[in-house]
C-alpha cells in the first residue's frame, strides 16, 4: 500500500513539474527528456538484472510486449562469437538519414546514385539495371510510389539494419538496408507485406 502511495506521489511530481503552466514550454520538454532517459536507464539496469537472475528473454519480451529478439535487439549484450569481446550494439548514428535518401533515389529512378553507395559485394551482385529492373518489378505490382514511414534502425554484428515503411498505391513494403560503419550499403531488400 505504501508503495502505492509513493508512486501516486511521484507521479503527480512529475506532472505537475511537466505539465505546469510554464512560460517556457522548452523546459518542460526538455526535462520531460530528462525524465524518459532516466526511464529508460531504470528499465536497462532491471532487464540486466533479471538476465542476471536467469530470466528469459522471451519473458522480458512478454513484460515490454515486445518479441523476445526486439528486447534482446535493445538490451541484450552480445559477444562476438569471433573474438569472444562484447560486440559494438550503437546503430550508425546517421542510418535513418541514409535510409531515407536511399529510398527517395529508387523512387526518383536514380538508380546510380544508389549503386555507388555500395560496397564490393553489393557493386558485383547488383547493377544498376538489375537495380531498376527490380524497382520497376515492384511498381508494376503495386503501382507508383506514394511515401515512406520512419526507418527502424538496429544494430546486427558488424551492420546496421534500417526497416522502411513504403506505401505504394497498392501495396506496402518494407526497405531493408544494411549499412557498414562507413555508411557503405551492404544489403538492399524490398520486402513484401503480408496480405490480410
Amino acid at each position: 500500500m505504501a508503495i502505492r502511495e509513493l508512486k501516486r506521489h511521484s507521479d503527480e511530481l512529475l506532472a505537475s513539474r511537466v505539465l505546469s503552466d510554464s512560460d517556457e514550454p522548452a523546459g518542460a520538454i526538455r526535462y520531460a527528456l530528462q525524465i524518459q532517459a532516466a526511464a529508460d536507464d531504470v528499465v536497462r539496469a532491471v532487464v540486466q538484472q533479471a538476465r542476471e537472475r536467469g530470466v528469459t528473454w522471451q519473458t522480458i519480451g512478454d513484460a515490454l510486449g515486445v518479441s523476445r529478439q526486439a528486447a534482446f535487439q535493445r538490451y541484450g549484450k552480445p559477444i562476438d562469437p569471433r573474438t569472444g569481446e562484447p560486440m559494438n550494439t550503437t546503430p550508425l548514428s546517421d542510418a535513418a538519414v541514409l535510409a531515407r535518401s536511399v529510398v527517395d533515389d529508387l523512387a526518383a529512378g536514380r538508380w546510380e546514385l544508389v549503386t555507388e553507395r555500395f560496397d564490393g559485394a553489393m557493386r558485383d551482385g547488383l547493377s544498376e539495371d538489375s537495380l531498376a529492373a527490380a524497382w520497376a518489378q515492384i511498381v508494376g505490382t503495386s503501382g507508383a510510389f506514394e511515401s515512406q514511414g520512419n526507418p527502424v534502425v538496429t544494430r546486427a554484428g558488424d551492420i546496421t539494419v534500417t526497416n522502411t515503411p513504403l506505401s505504394m498505391e497498392a501495396g506496402d513494403y518494407t526497405a531493408r538496408i544494411a549499412f557498414r560503419d562507413d555508411g557503405t550499403i551492404a544489403g538492399l531488400h524490398i520486402l513484401s507485406e503480408p496480405t490480410p
